[in-house]
């Protein structure tokens, strides 16, 4: 079992009784806690405000903000903390226990004191909180690794894109979507002109910064809806829902356009490339997302045997 260190817990407590007050205090800090006294609930509010204590002892019944009442202002929603809540009450006071519970105490203790009982429940409480603590932590962290993996099962590694596989599940969607209310959508096949010369005059490194800096200027070409993704080597994709071809080659034109003026490089080496576009629109005689893709490609294989740096309709 891991160790434990009163030294570093600090505890509240709370009560207008100054003997109760002196009896707690003296045997917390004989067993190694740091406390602070108050003897009003306004007062309790104010240093749970300031010192954030890891416990809190109050007694019931306290004028002007019984302890019950200060427990509901300190647990309602949003609390003011987390931390648990130890009720000190007479055996007469019975009868509220169960509101005690039902306004957010974690436990309660009886007067006159037991030492060992009130260090015991004192103790178990604050382990508790501790292990909430750290599940609460694991969670978390566990939730940022789920996220992560989500993030890299779907996504290219090297420019962020979505990856081909999770692309396709999308474009699904958005084909069933366009078949079912009559929409329209286009297909853009982009390719880097020359990119094995790239590869083998400048070194993979740069061919790797040349893939990012086309995927930033696709996605900055792009609007919010469109969806973009890298369909594998020099090669991207995108989908641009509610847009037919005319559309279509305007926005792949404009992506043309923007991606043969910038210049990406490493140290002294720079680099000057330009795209090839496909683009095909669904057609309502279209069976499946596919279909289109494959006349996206047609489209860019066309232009590619008609030179580079352009544009083709299917």
């Amino acid at each position: 079992m891991k160790k434990f260190f009163p030294e570093k817990f600090l505890i509240l407590i709370v009560d207008d009784n100054p003997n109760n007050l002196q009896i707690l205090h003296v045997i917390l800090e004989a067993e190694g806690y740091k406390t602070i006294v108050v003897s009003n609930g306004q007062d309790a509010i104010e240093r749970v405000h300031l010192d954030k204590p890891d416990l809190i002892i109050m007694a019931l019944t306290m004028p002007k903000m019984s302890g019950l009442e200060l427990c509901d202002y300190l647990k309602s929603p949003p609390p003011l903390t987390t931390s648990p809540i130890i009720l000190m009450r007479t055996v007469r006071e019975q009868e509220y226990l169960i509101e005690a519970f039902e306004k957010g105490a974690a436990d309660t203790i009886t007067h006159p004191f037991n030492p060992a009982e009130i260090l015991a429940r004192v103790r178990t409480h604050l382990e508790l909180k501790q292990t909430q603590k750290q599940l609460n932590r694991l969670v978390k962290e566990h939730d940022k690794l789920a996220n992560l993996l989500r993030k890299l099962a779907i996504t290219d590694p090297l420019t962020g894109l979505w990856n081909r596989r999770h692309f396709l599940t999308v474009a699904y969607q958005e084909f069933n979507r366009a078949s079912r209310y009559k929409r329209f959508m286009s297909i853009l096949m982009i390719d880097i002109d020359h990119f094995k010369q790239i590869n083998d005059e400048y070194g993979h490194t740069m061919g790797d910064e040349v893939l990012k800096g086309v995927a930033k200027s696709i996605v900055g070409s792009l609007r919010e809806a469109d969806y973009c993704g890298r369909f594998g080597g020099e090669e991207f994709v995108t989908l641009l829902p509610e847009t037919d071809s005319n559309g279509a080659v305007r926005v792949a034109e404009r992506l043309r356009k923007r991606l043969e003026q910038i210049t990406i490089g490493i140290g002294d080496k720079q680099v000057q490339m330009t795209v090839t576009v496909g683009v095909a629109s669904y057609q309502l005689d279209d069976a499946n997302i596919e279909v289109i893709i494959q006349r996206a490609n047609k489209a860019l294989y066309h232009a590619k045997s008609q030179g580079y740096n352009r544009v083709a309709l299917h």
